[in-house]
């Protein structure tokens, strides 16, 4: 029995490693290990009598997020649809509450960190070879376009979801690099997070740039790296000047419009429509998982002579998607739950004395803000395959911010 229980300790062990890499690859390949995530952290659990849920402020908070999703049921339009919702948000649990508790220690972090570099590079080269061949070499996927400009996908369905999985996971191997005090782990690091961010400006993505630009200046005002700050600022103004051709021409089509630059005018005519939807249901929403079937009742006319936008879509802003669908009350309860996650990595890199987890604890930081920075213009938070990615951070954050000294080499 305790070679049984030593296995799936080991089956967990390395499908936390594993997450961020198998979610590279593809939809199926993560299913299958965070089944085995699930199923070695339940079988351990069950056989040592232990408990499920170690009991938490951030938990509980999650809990009461669960139940207003709960109540949101009153408003829905599809049960079955909600359902399936109040299922997605126990997988989320399930990600988070498995990675809190069954971190390791320092060394289960390393690992974690070079399956992350690992993967990220993967994504970043695959992309440059899209871009060259015409196809990714993992599933064989075809380049995309815009304003007559090639758009890297990479393994993911859109060049958008390439940007938003390396804006959630380039930070994190930025930090480590940044804080590194080992030559070859900053040599690793730094060439794997440059790869990464080849990879987001190959997606064109302007919310993935975004976000990973505001996460690594976060990450330098941190560590106080003001030649770097500068070196960003400057590479930001030169860009402006040596910009292809076809950017100029659509930014001065759209009058420099920042809000247009940043999203376009569909996204914000869908938002406009949206904030019609939470004005009618502000407090419960119109029912969790629901968003979609529930966007054509709430376009108003006036927005629409603007811009035509589909009956069904999704909100492209994951804050104005979950008021839409949960409320104000979701939302809120949502935010606070986000703040006891920033306060534990905080904690992380202000109490640990492991040079190593303090670096990790405040590049996961920046991972999950710029995350949160690219949901302003994605609905990041309700990709099936990426909001994996999420979760995954959030149980960094949290294992991090409980972890101590005595453990670290375990």
């Amino acid at each position: 029995m305790q070679k049984f229980i030593q296995a799936m300790e080991k089956i967990n062990y390395w499908s936390i490693i594993l997450l961020p890499f198998s979610v590279a690859i593809s939809p199926g390949v993560s299913s299958i290990v965070i089944s085995f995530m699930g199923v070695s952290f339940l079988i351990e659990k069950l056989i040592k009598k232990e408990k499920l849920v170690i009991v938490s402020l951030p938990v509980i908070i999650f809990g009461i997020f669960m139940a207003i999703g709960a109540v949101s049921f009153f408003n829905s339009v599809d049960a079955g649809d909600s359902l399936k919702g109040m299922f997605k948000l126990l997988k989320f649990f399930m990600i988070f509450l498995i990675c809190s508790q069954n971190i390791k220690g320092r060394k289960h972090f390393e690992k974690i960190a070079i399956s992350t570099a690992c993967a990220i590079s993967l994504i970043g080269l695959d992309a440059l070879w899209q871009l060259y061949s015409g196809r990714d070499f993992i599933r064989g996927n075809s380049l995309q376009g815009a304003i007559g400009l090639a758009r890297a996908t990479a393994s993911f369905p859109g060049c958008n979801a390439m940007g938003i999985y390396l804006t959630a996971l380039t930070p994190l191997i930025a930090g480590l690099a940044l804080f590194s005090s080992q030559v070859k782990n900053k040599i690793f690091f730094s060439l794997a997070a440059l790869i990464g961010s080849v990879g987001v400006y190959l997606s064109l993505s302007r919310g993935a740039g975004l976000g990973l630009f505001v996460g690594i200046i976060f990450l330098c005002i941190v560590k106080k790296s003001k030649l770097i700050i500068a070196s960003l600022v400057l590479l930001l103004v030169a860009y402006s000047f040596v910009m292809p051709k076809n950017i100029k021409e659509w930014a001065k089509s759209v009058n420099f419009n920042p809000m247009i630059l940043l999203t376009c005018q569909t996204r914000i005519s869908i938002y406009q429509n949206t904030m019609n939807m939470i004005s009618q249901h502000p407090f419960i929403g119109v029912g969790v998982n629901t968003f979609s079937k529930n966007y054509g009742k709430y376009k108003r006319a006036d927005v629409e002579a603007v811009t035509k936008t589909p009956d069904t879509i999704y909100a492209h802003n994951s804050f104005l998607q979950m008021a839409g669908e949960m409320g104000l009350l979701g939302l809120g309860v949502f935010l606070v739950f986000l703040f006891f996650v920033f306060k534990s990595a905080w904690q992380g890199f202000k109490k640990n004395t492991d040079p190593f987890l303090k670096a990790f604890s405040i590049s996961v930081f920046a991972s999950i803000f710029a995350y949160l920075i690219n949901g302003l213009t994605e609905t990041s938070l309700y990709h099936s395959r990426l909001v994996i990615i999420f979760w995954f951070l959030i149980g960094l954050g949290l294992a991090l911010g409980k972890i101590s000294n005595r453990n670290l080499e375990i």
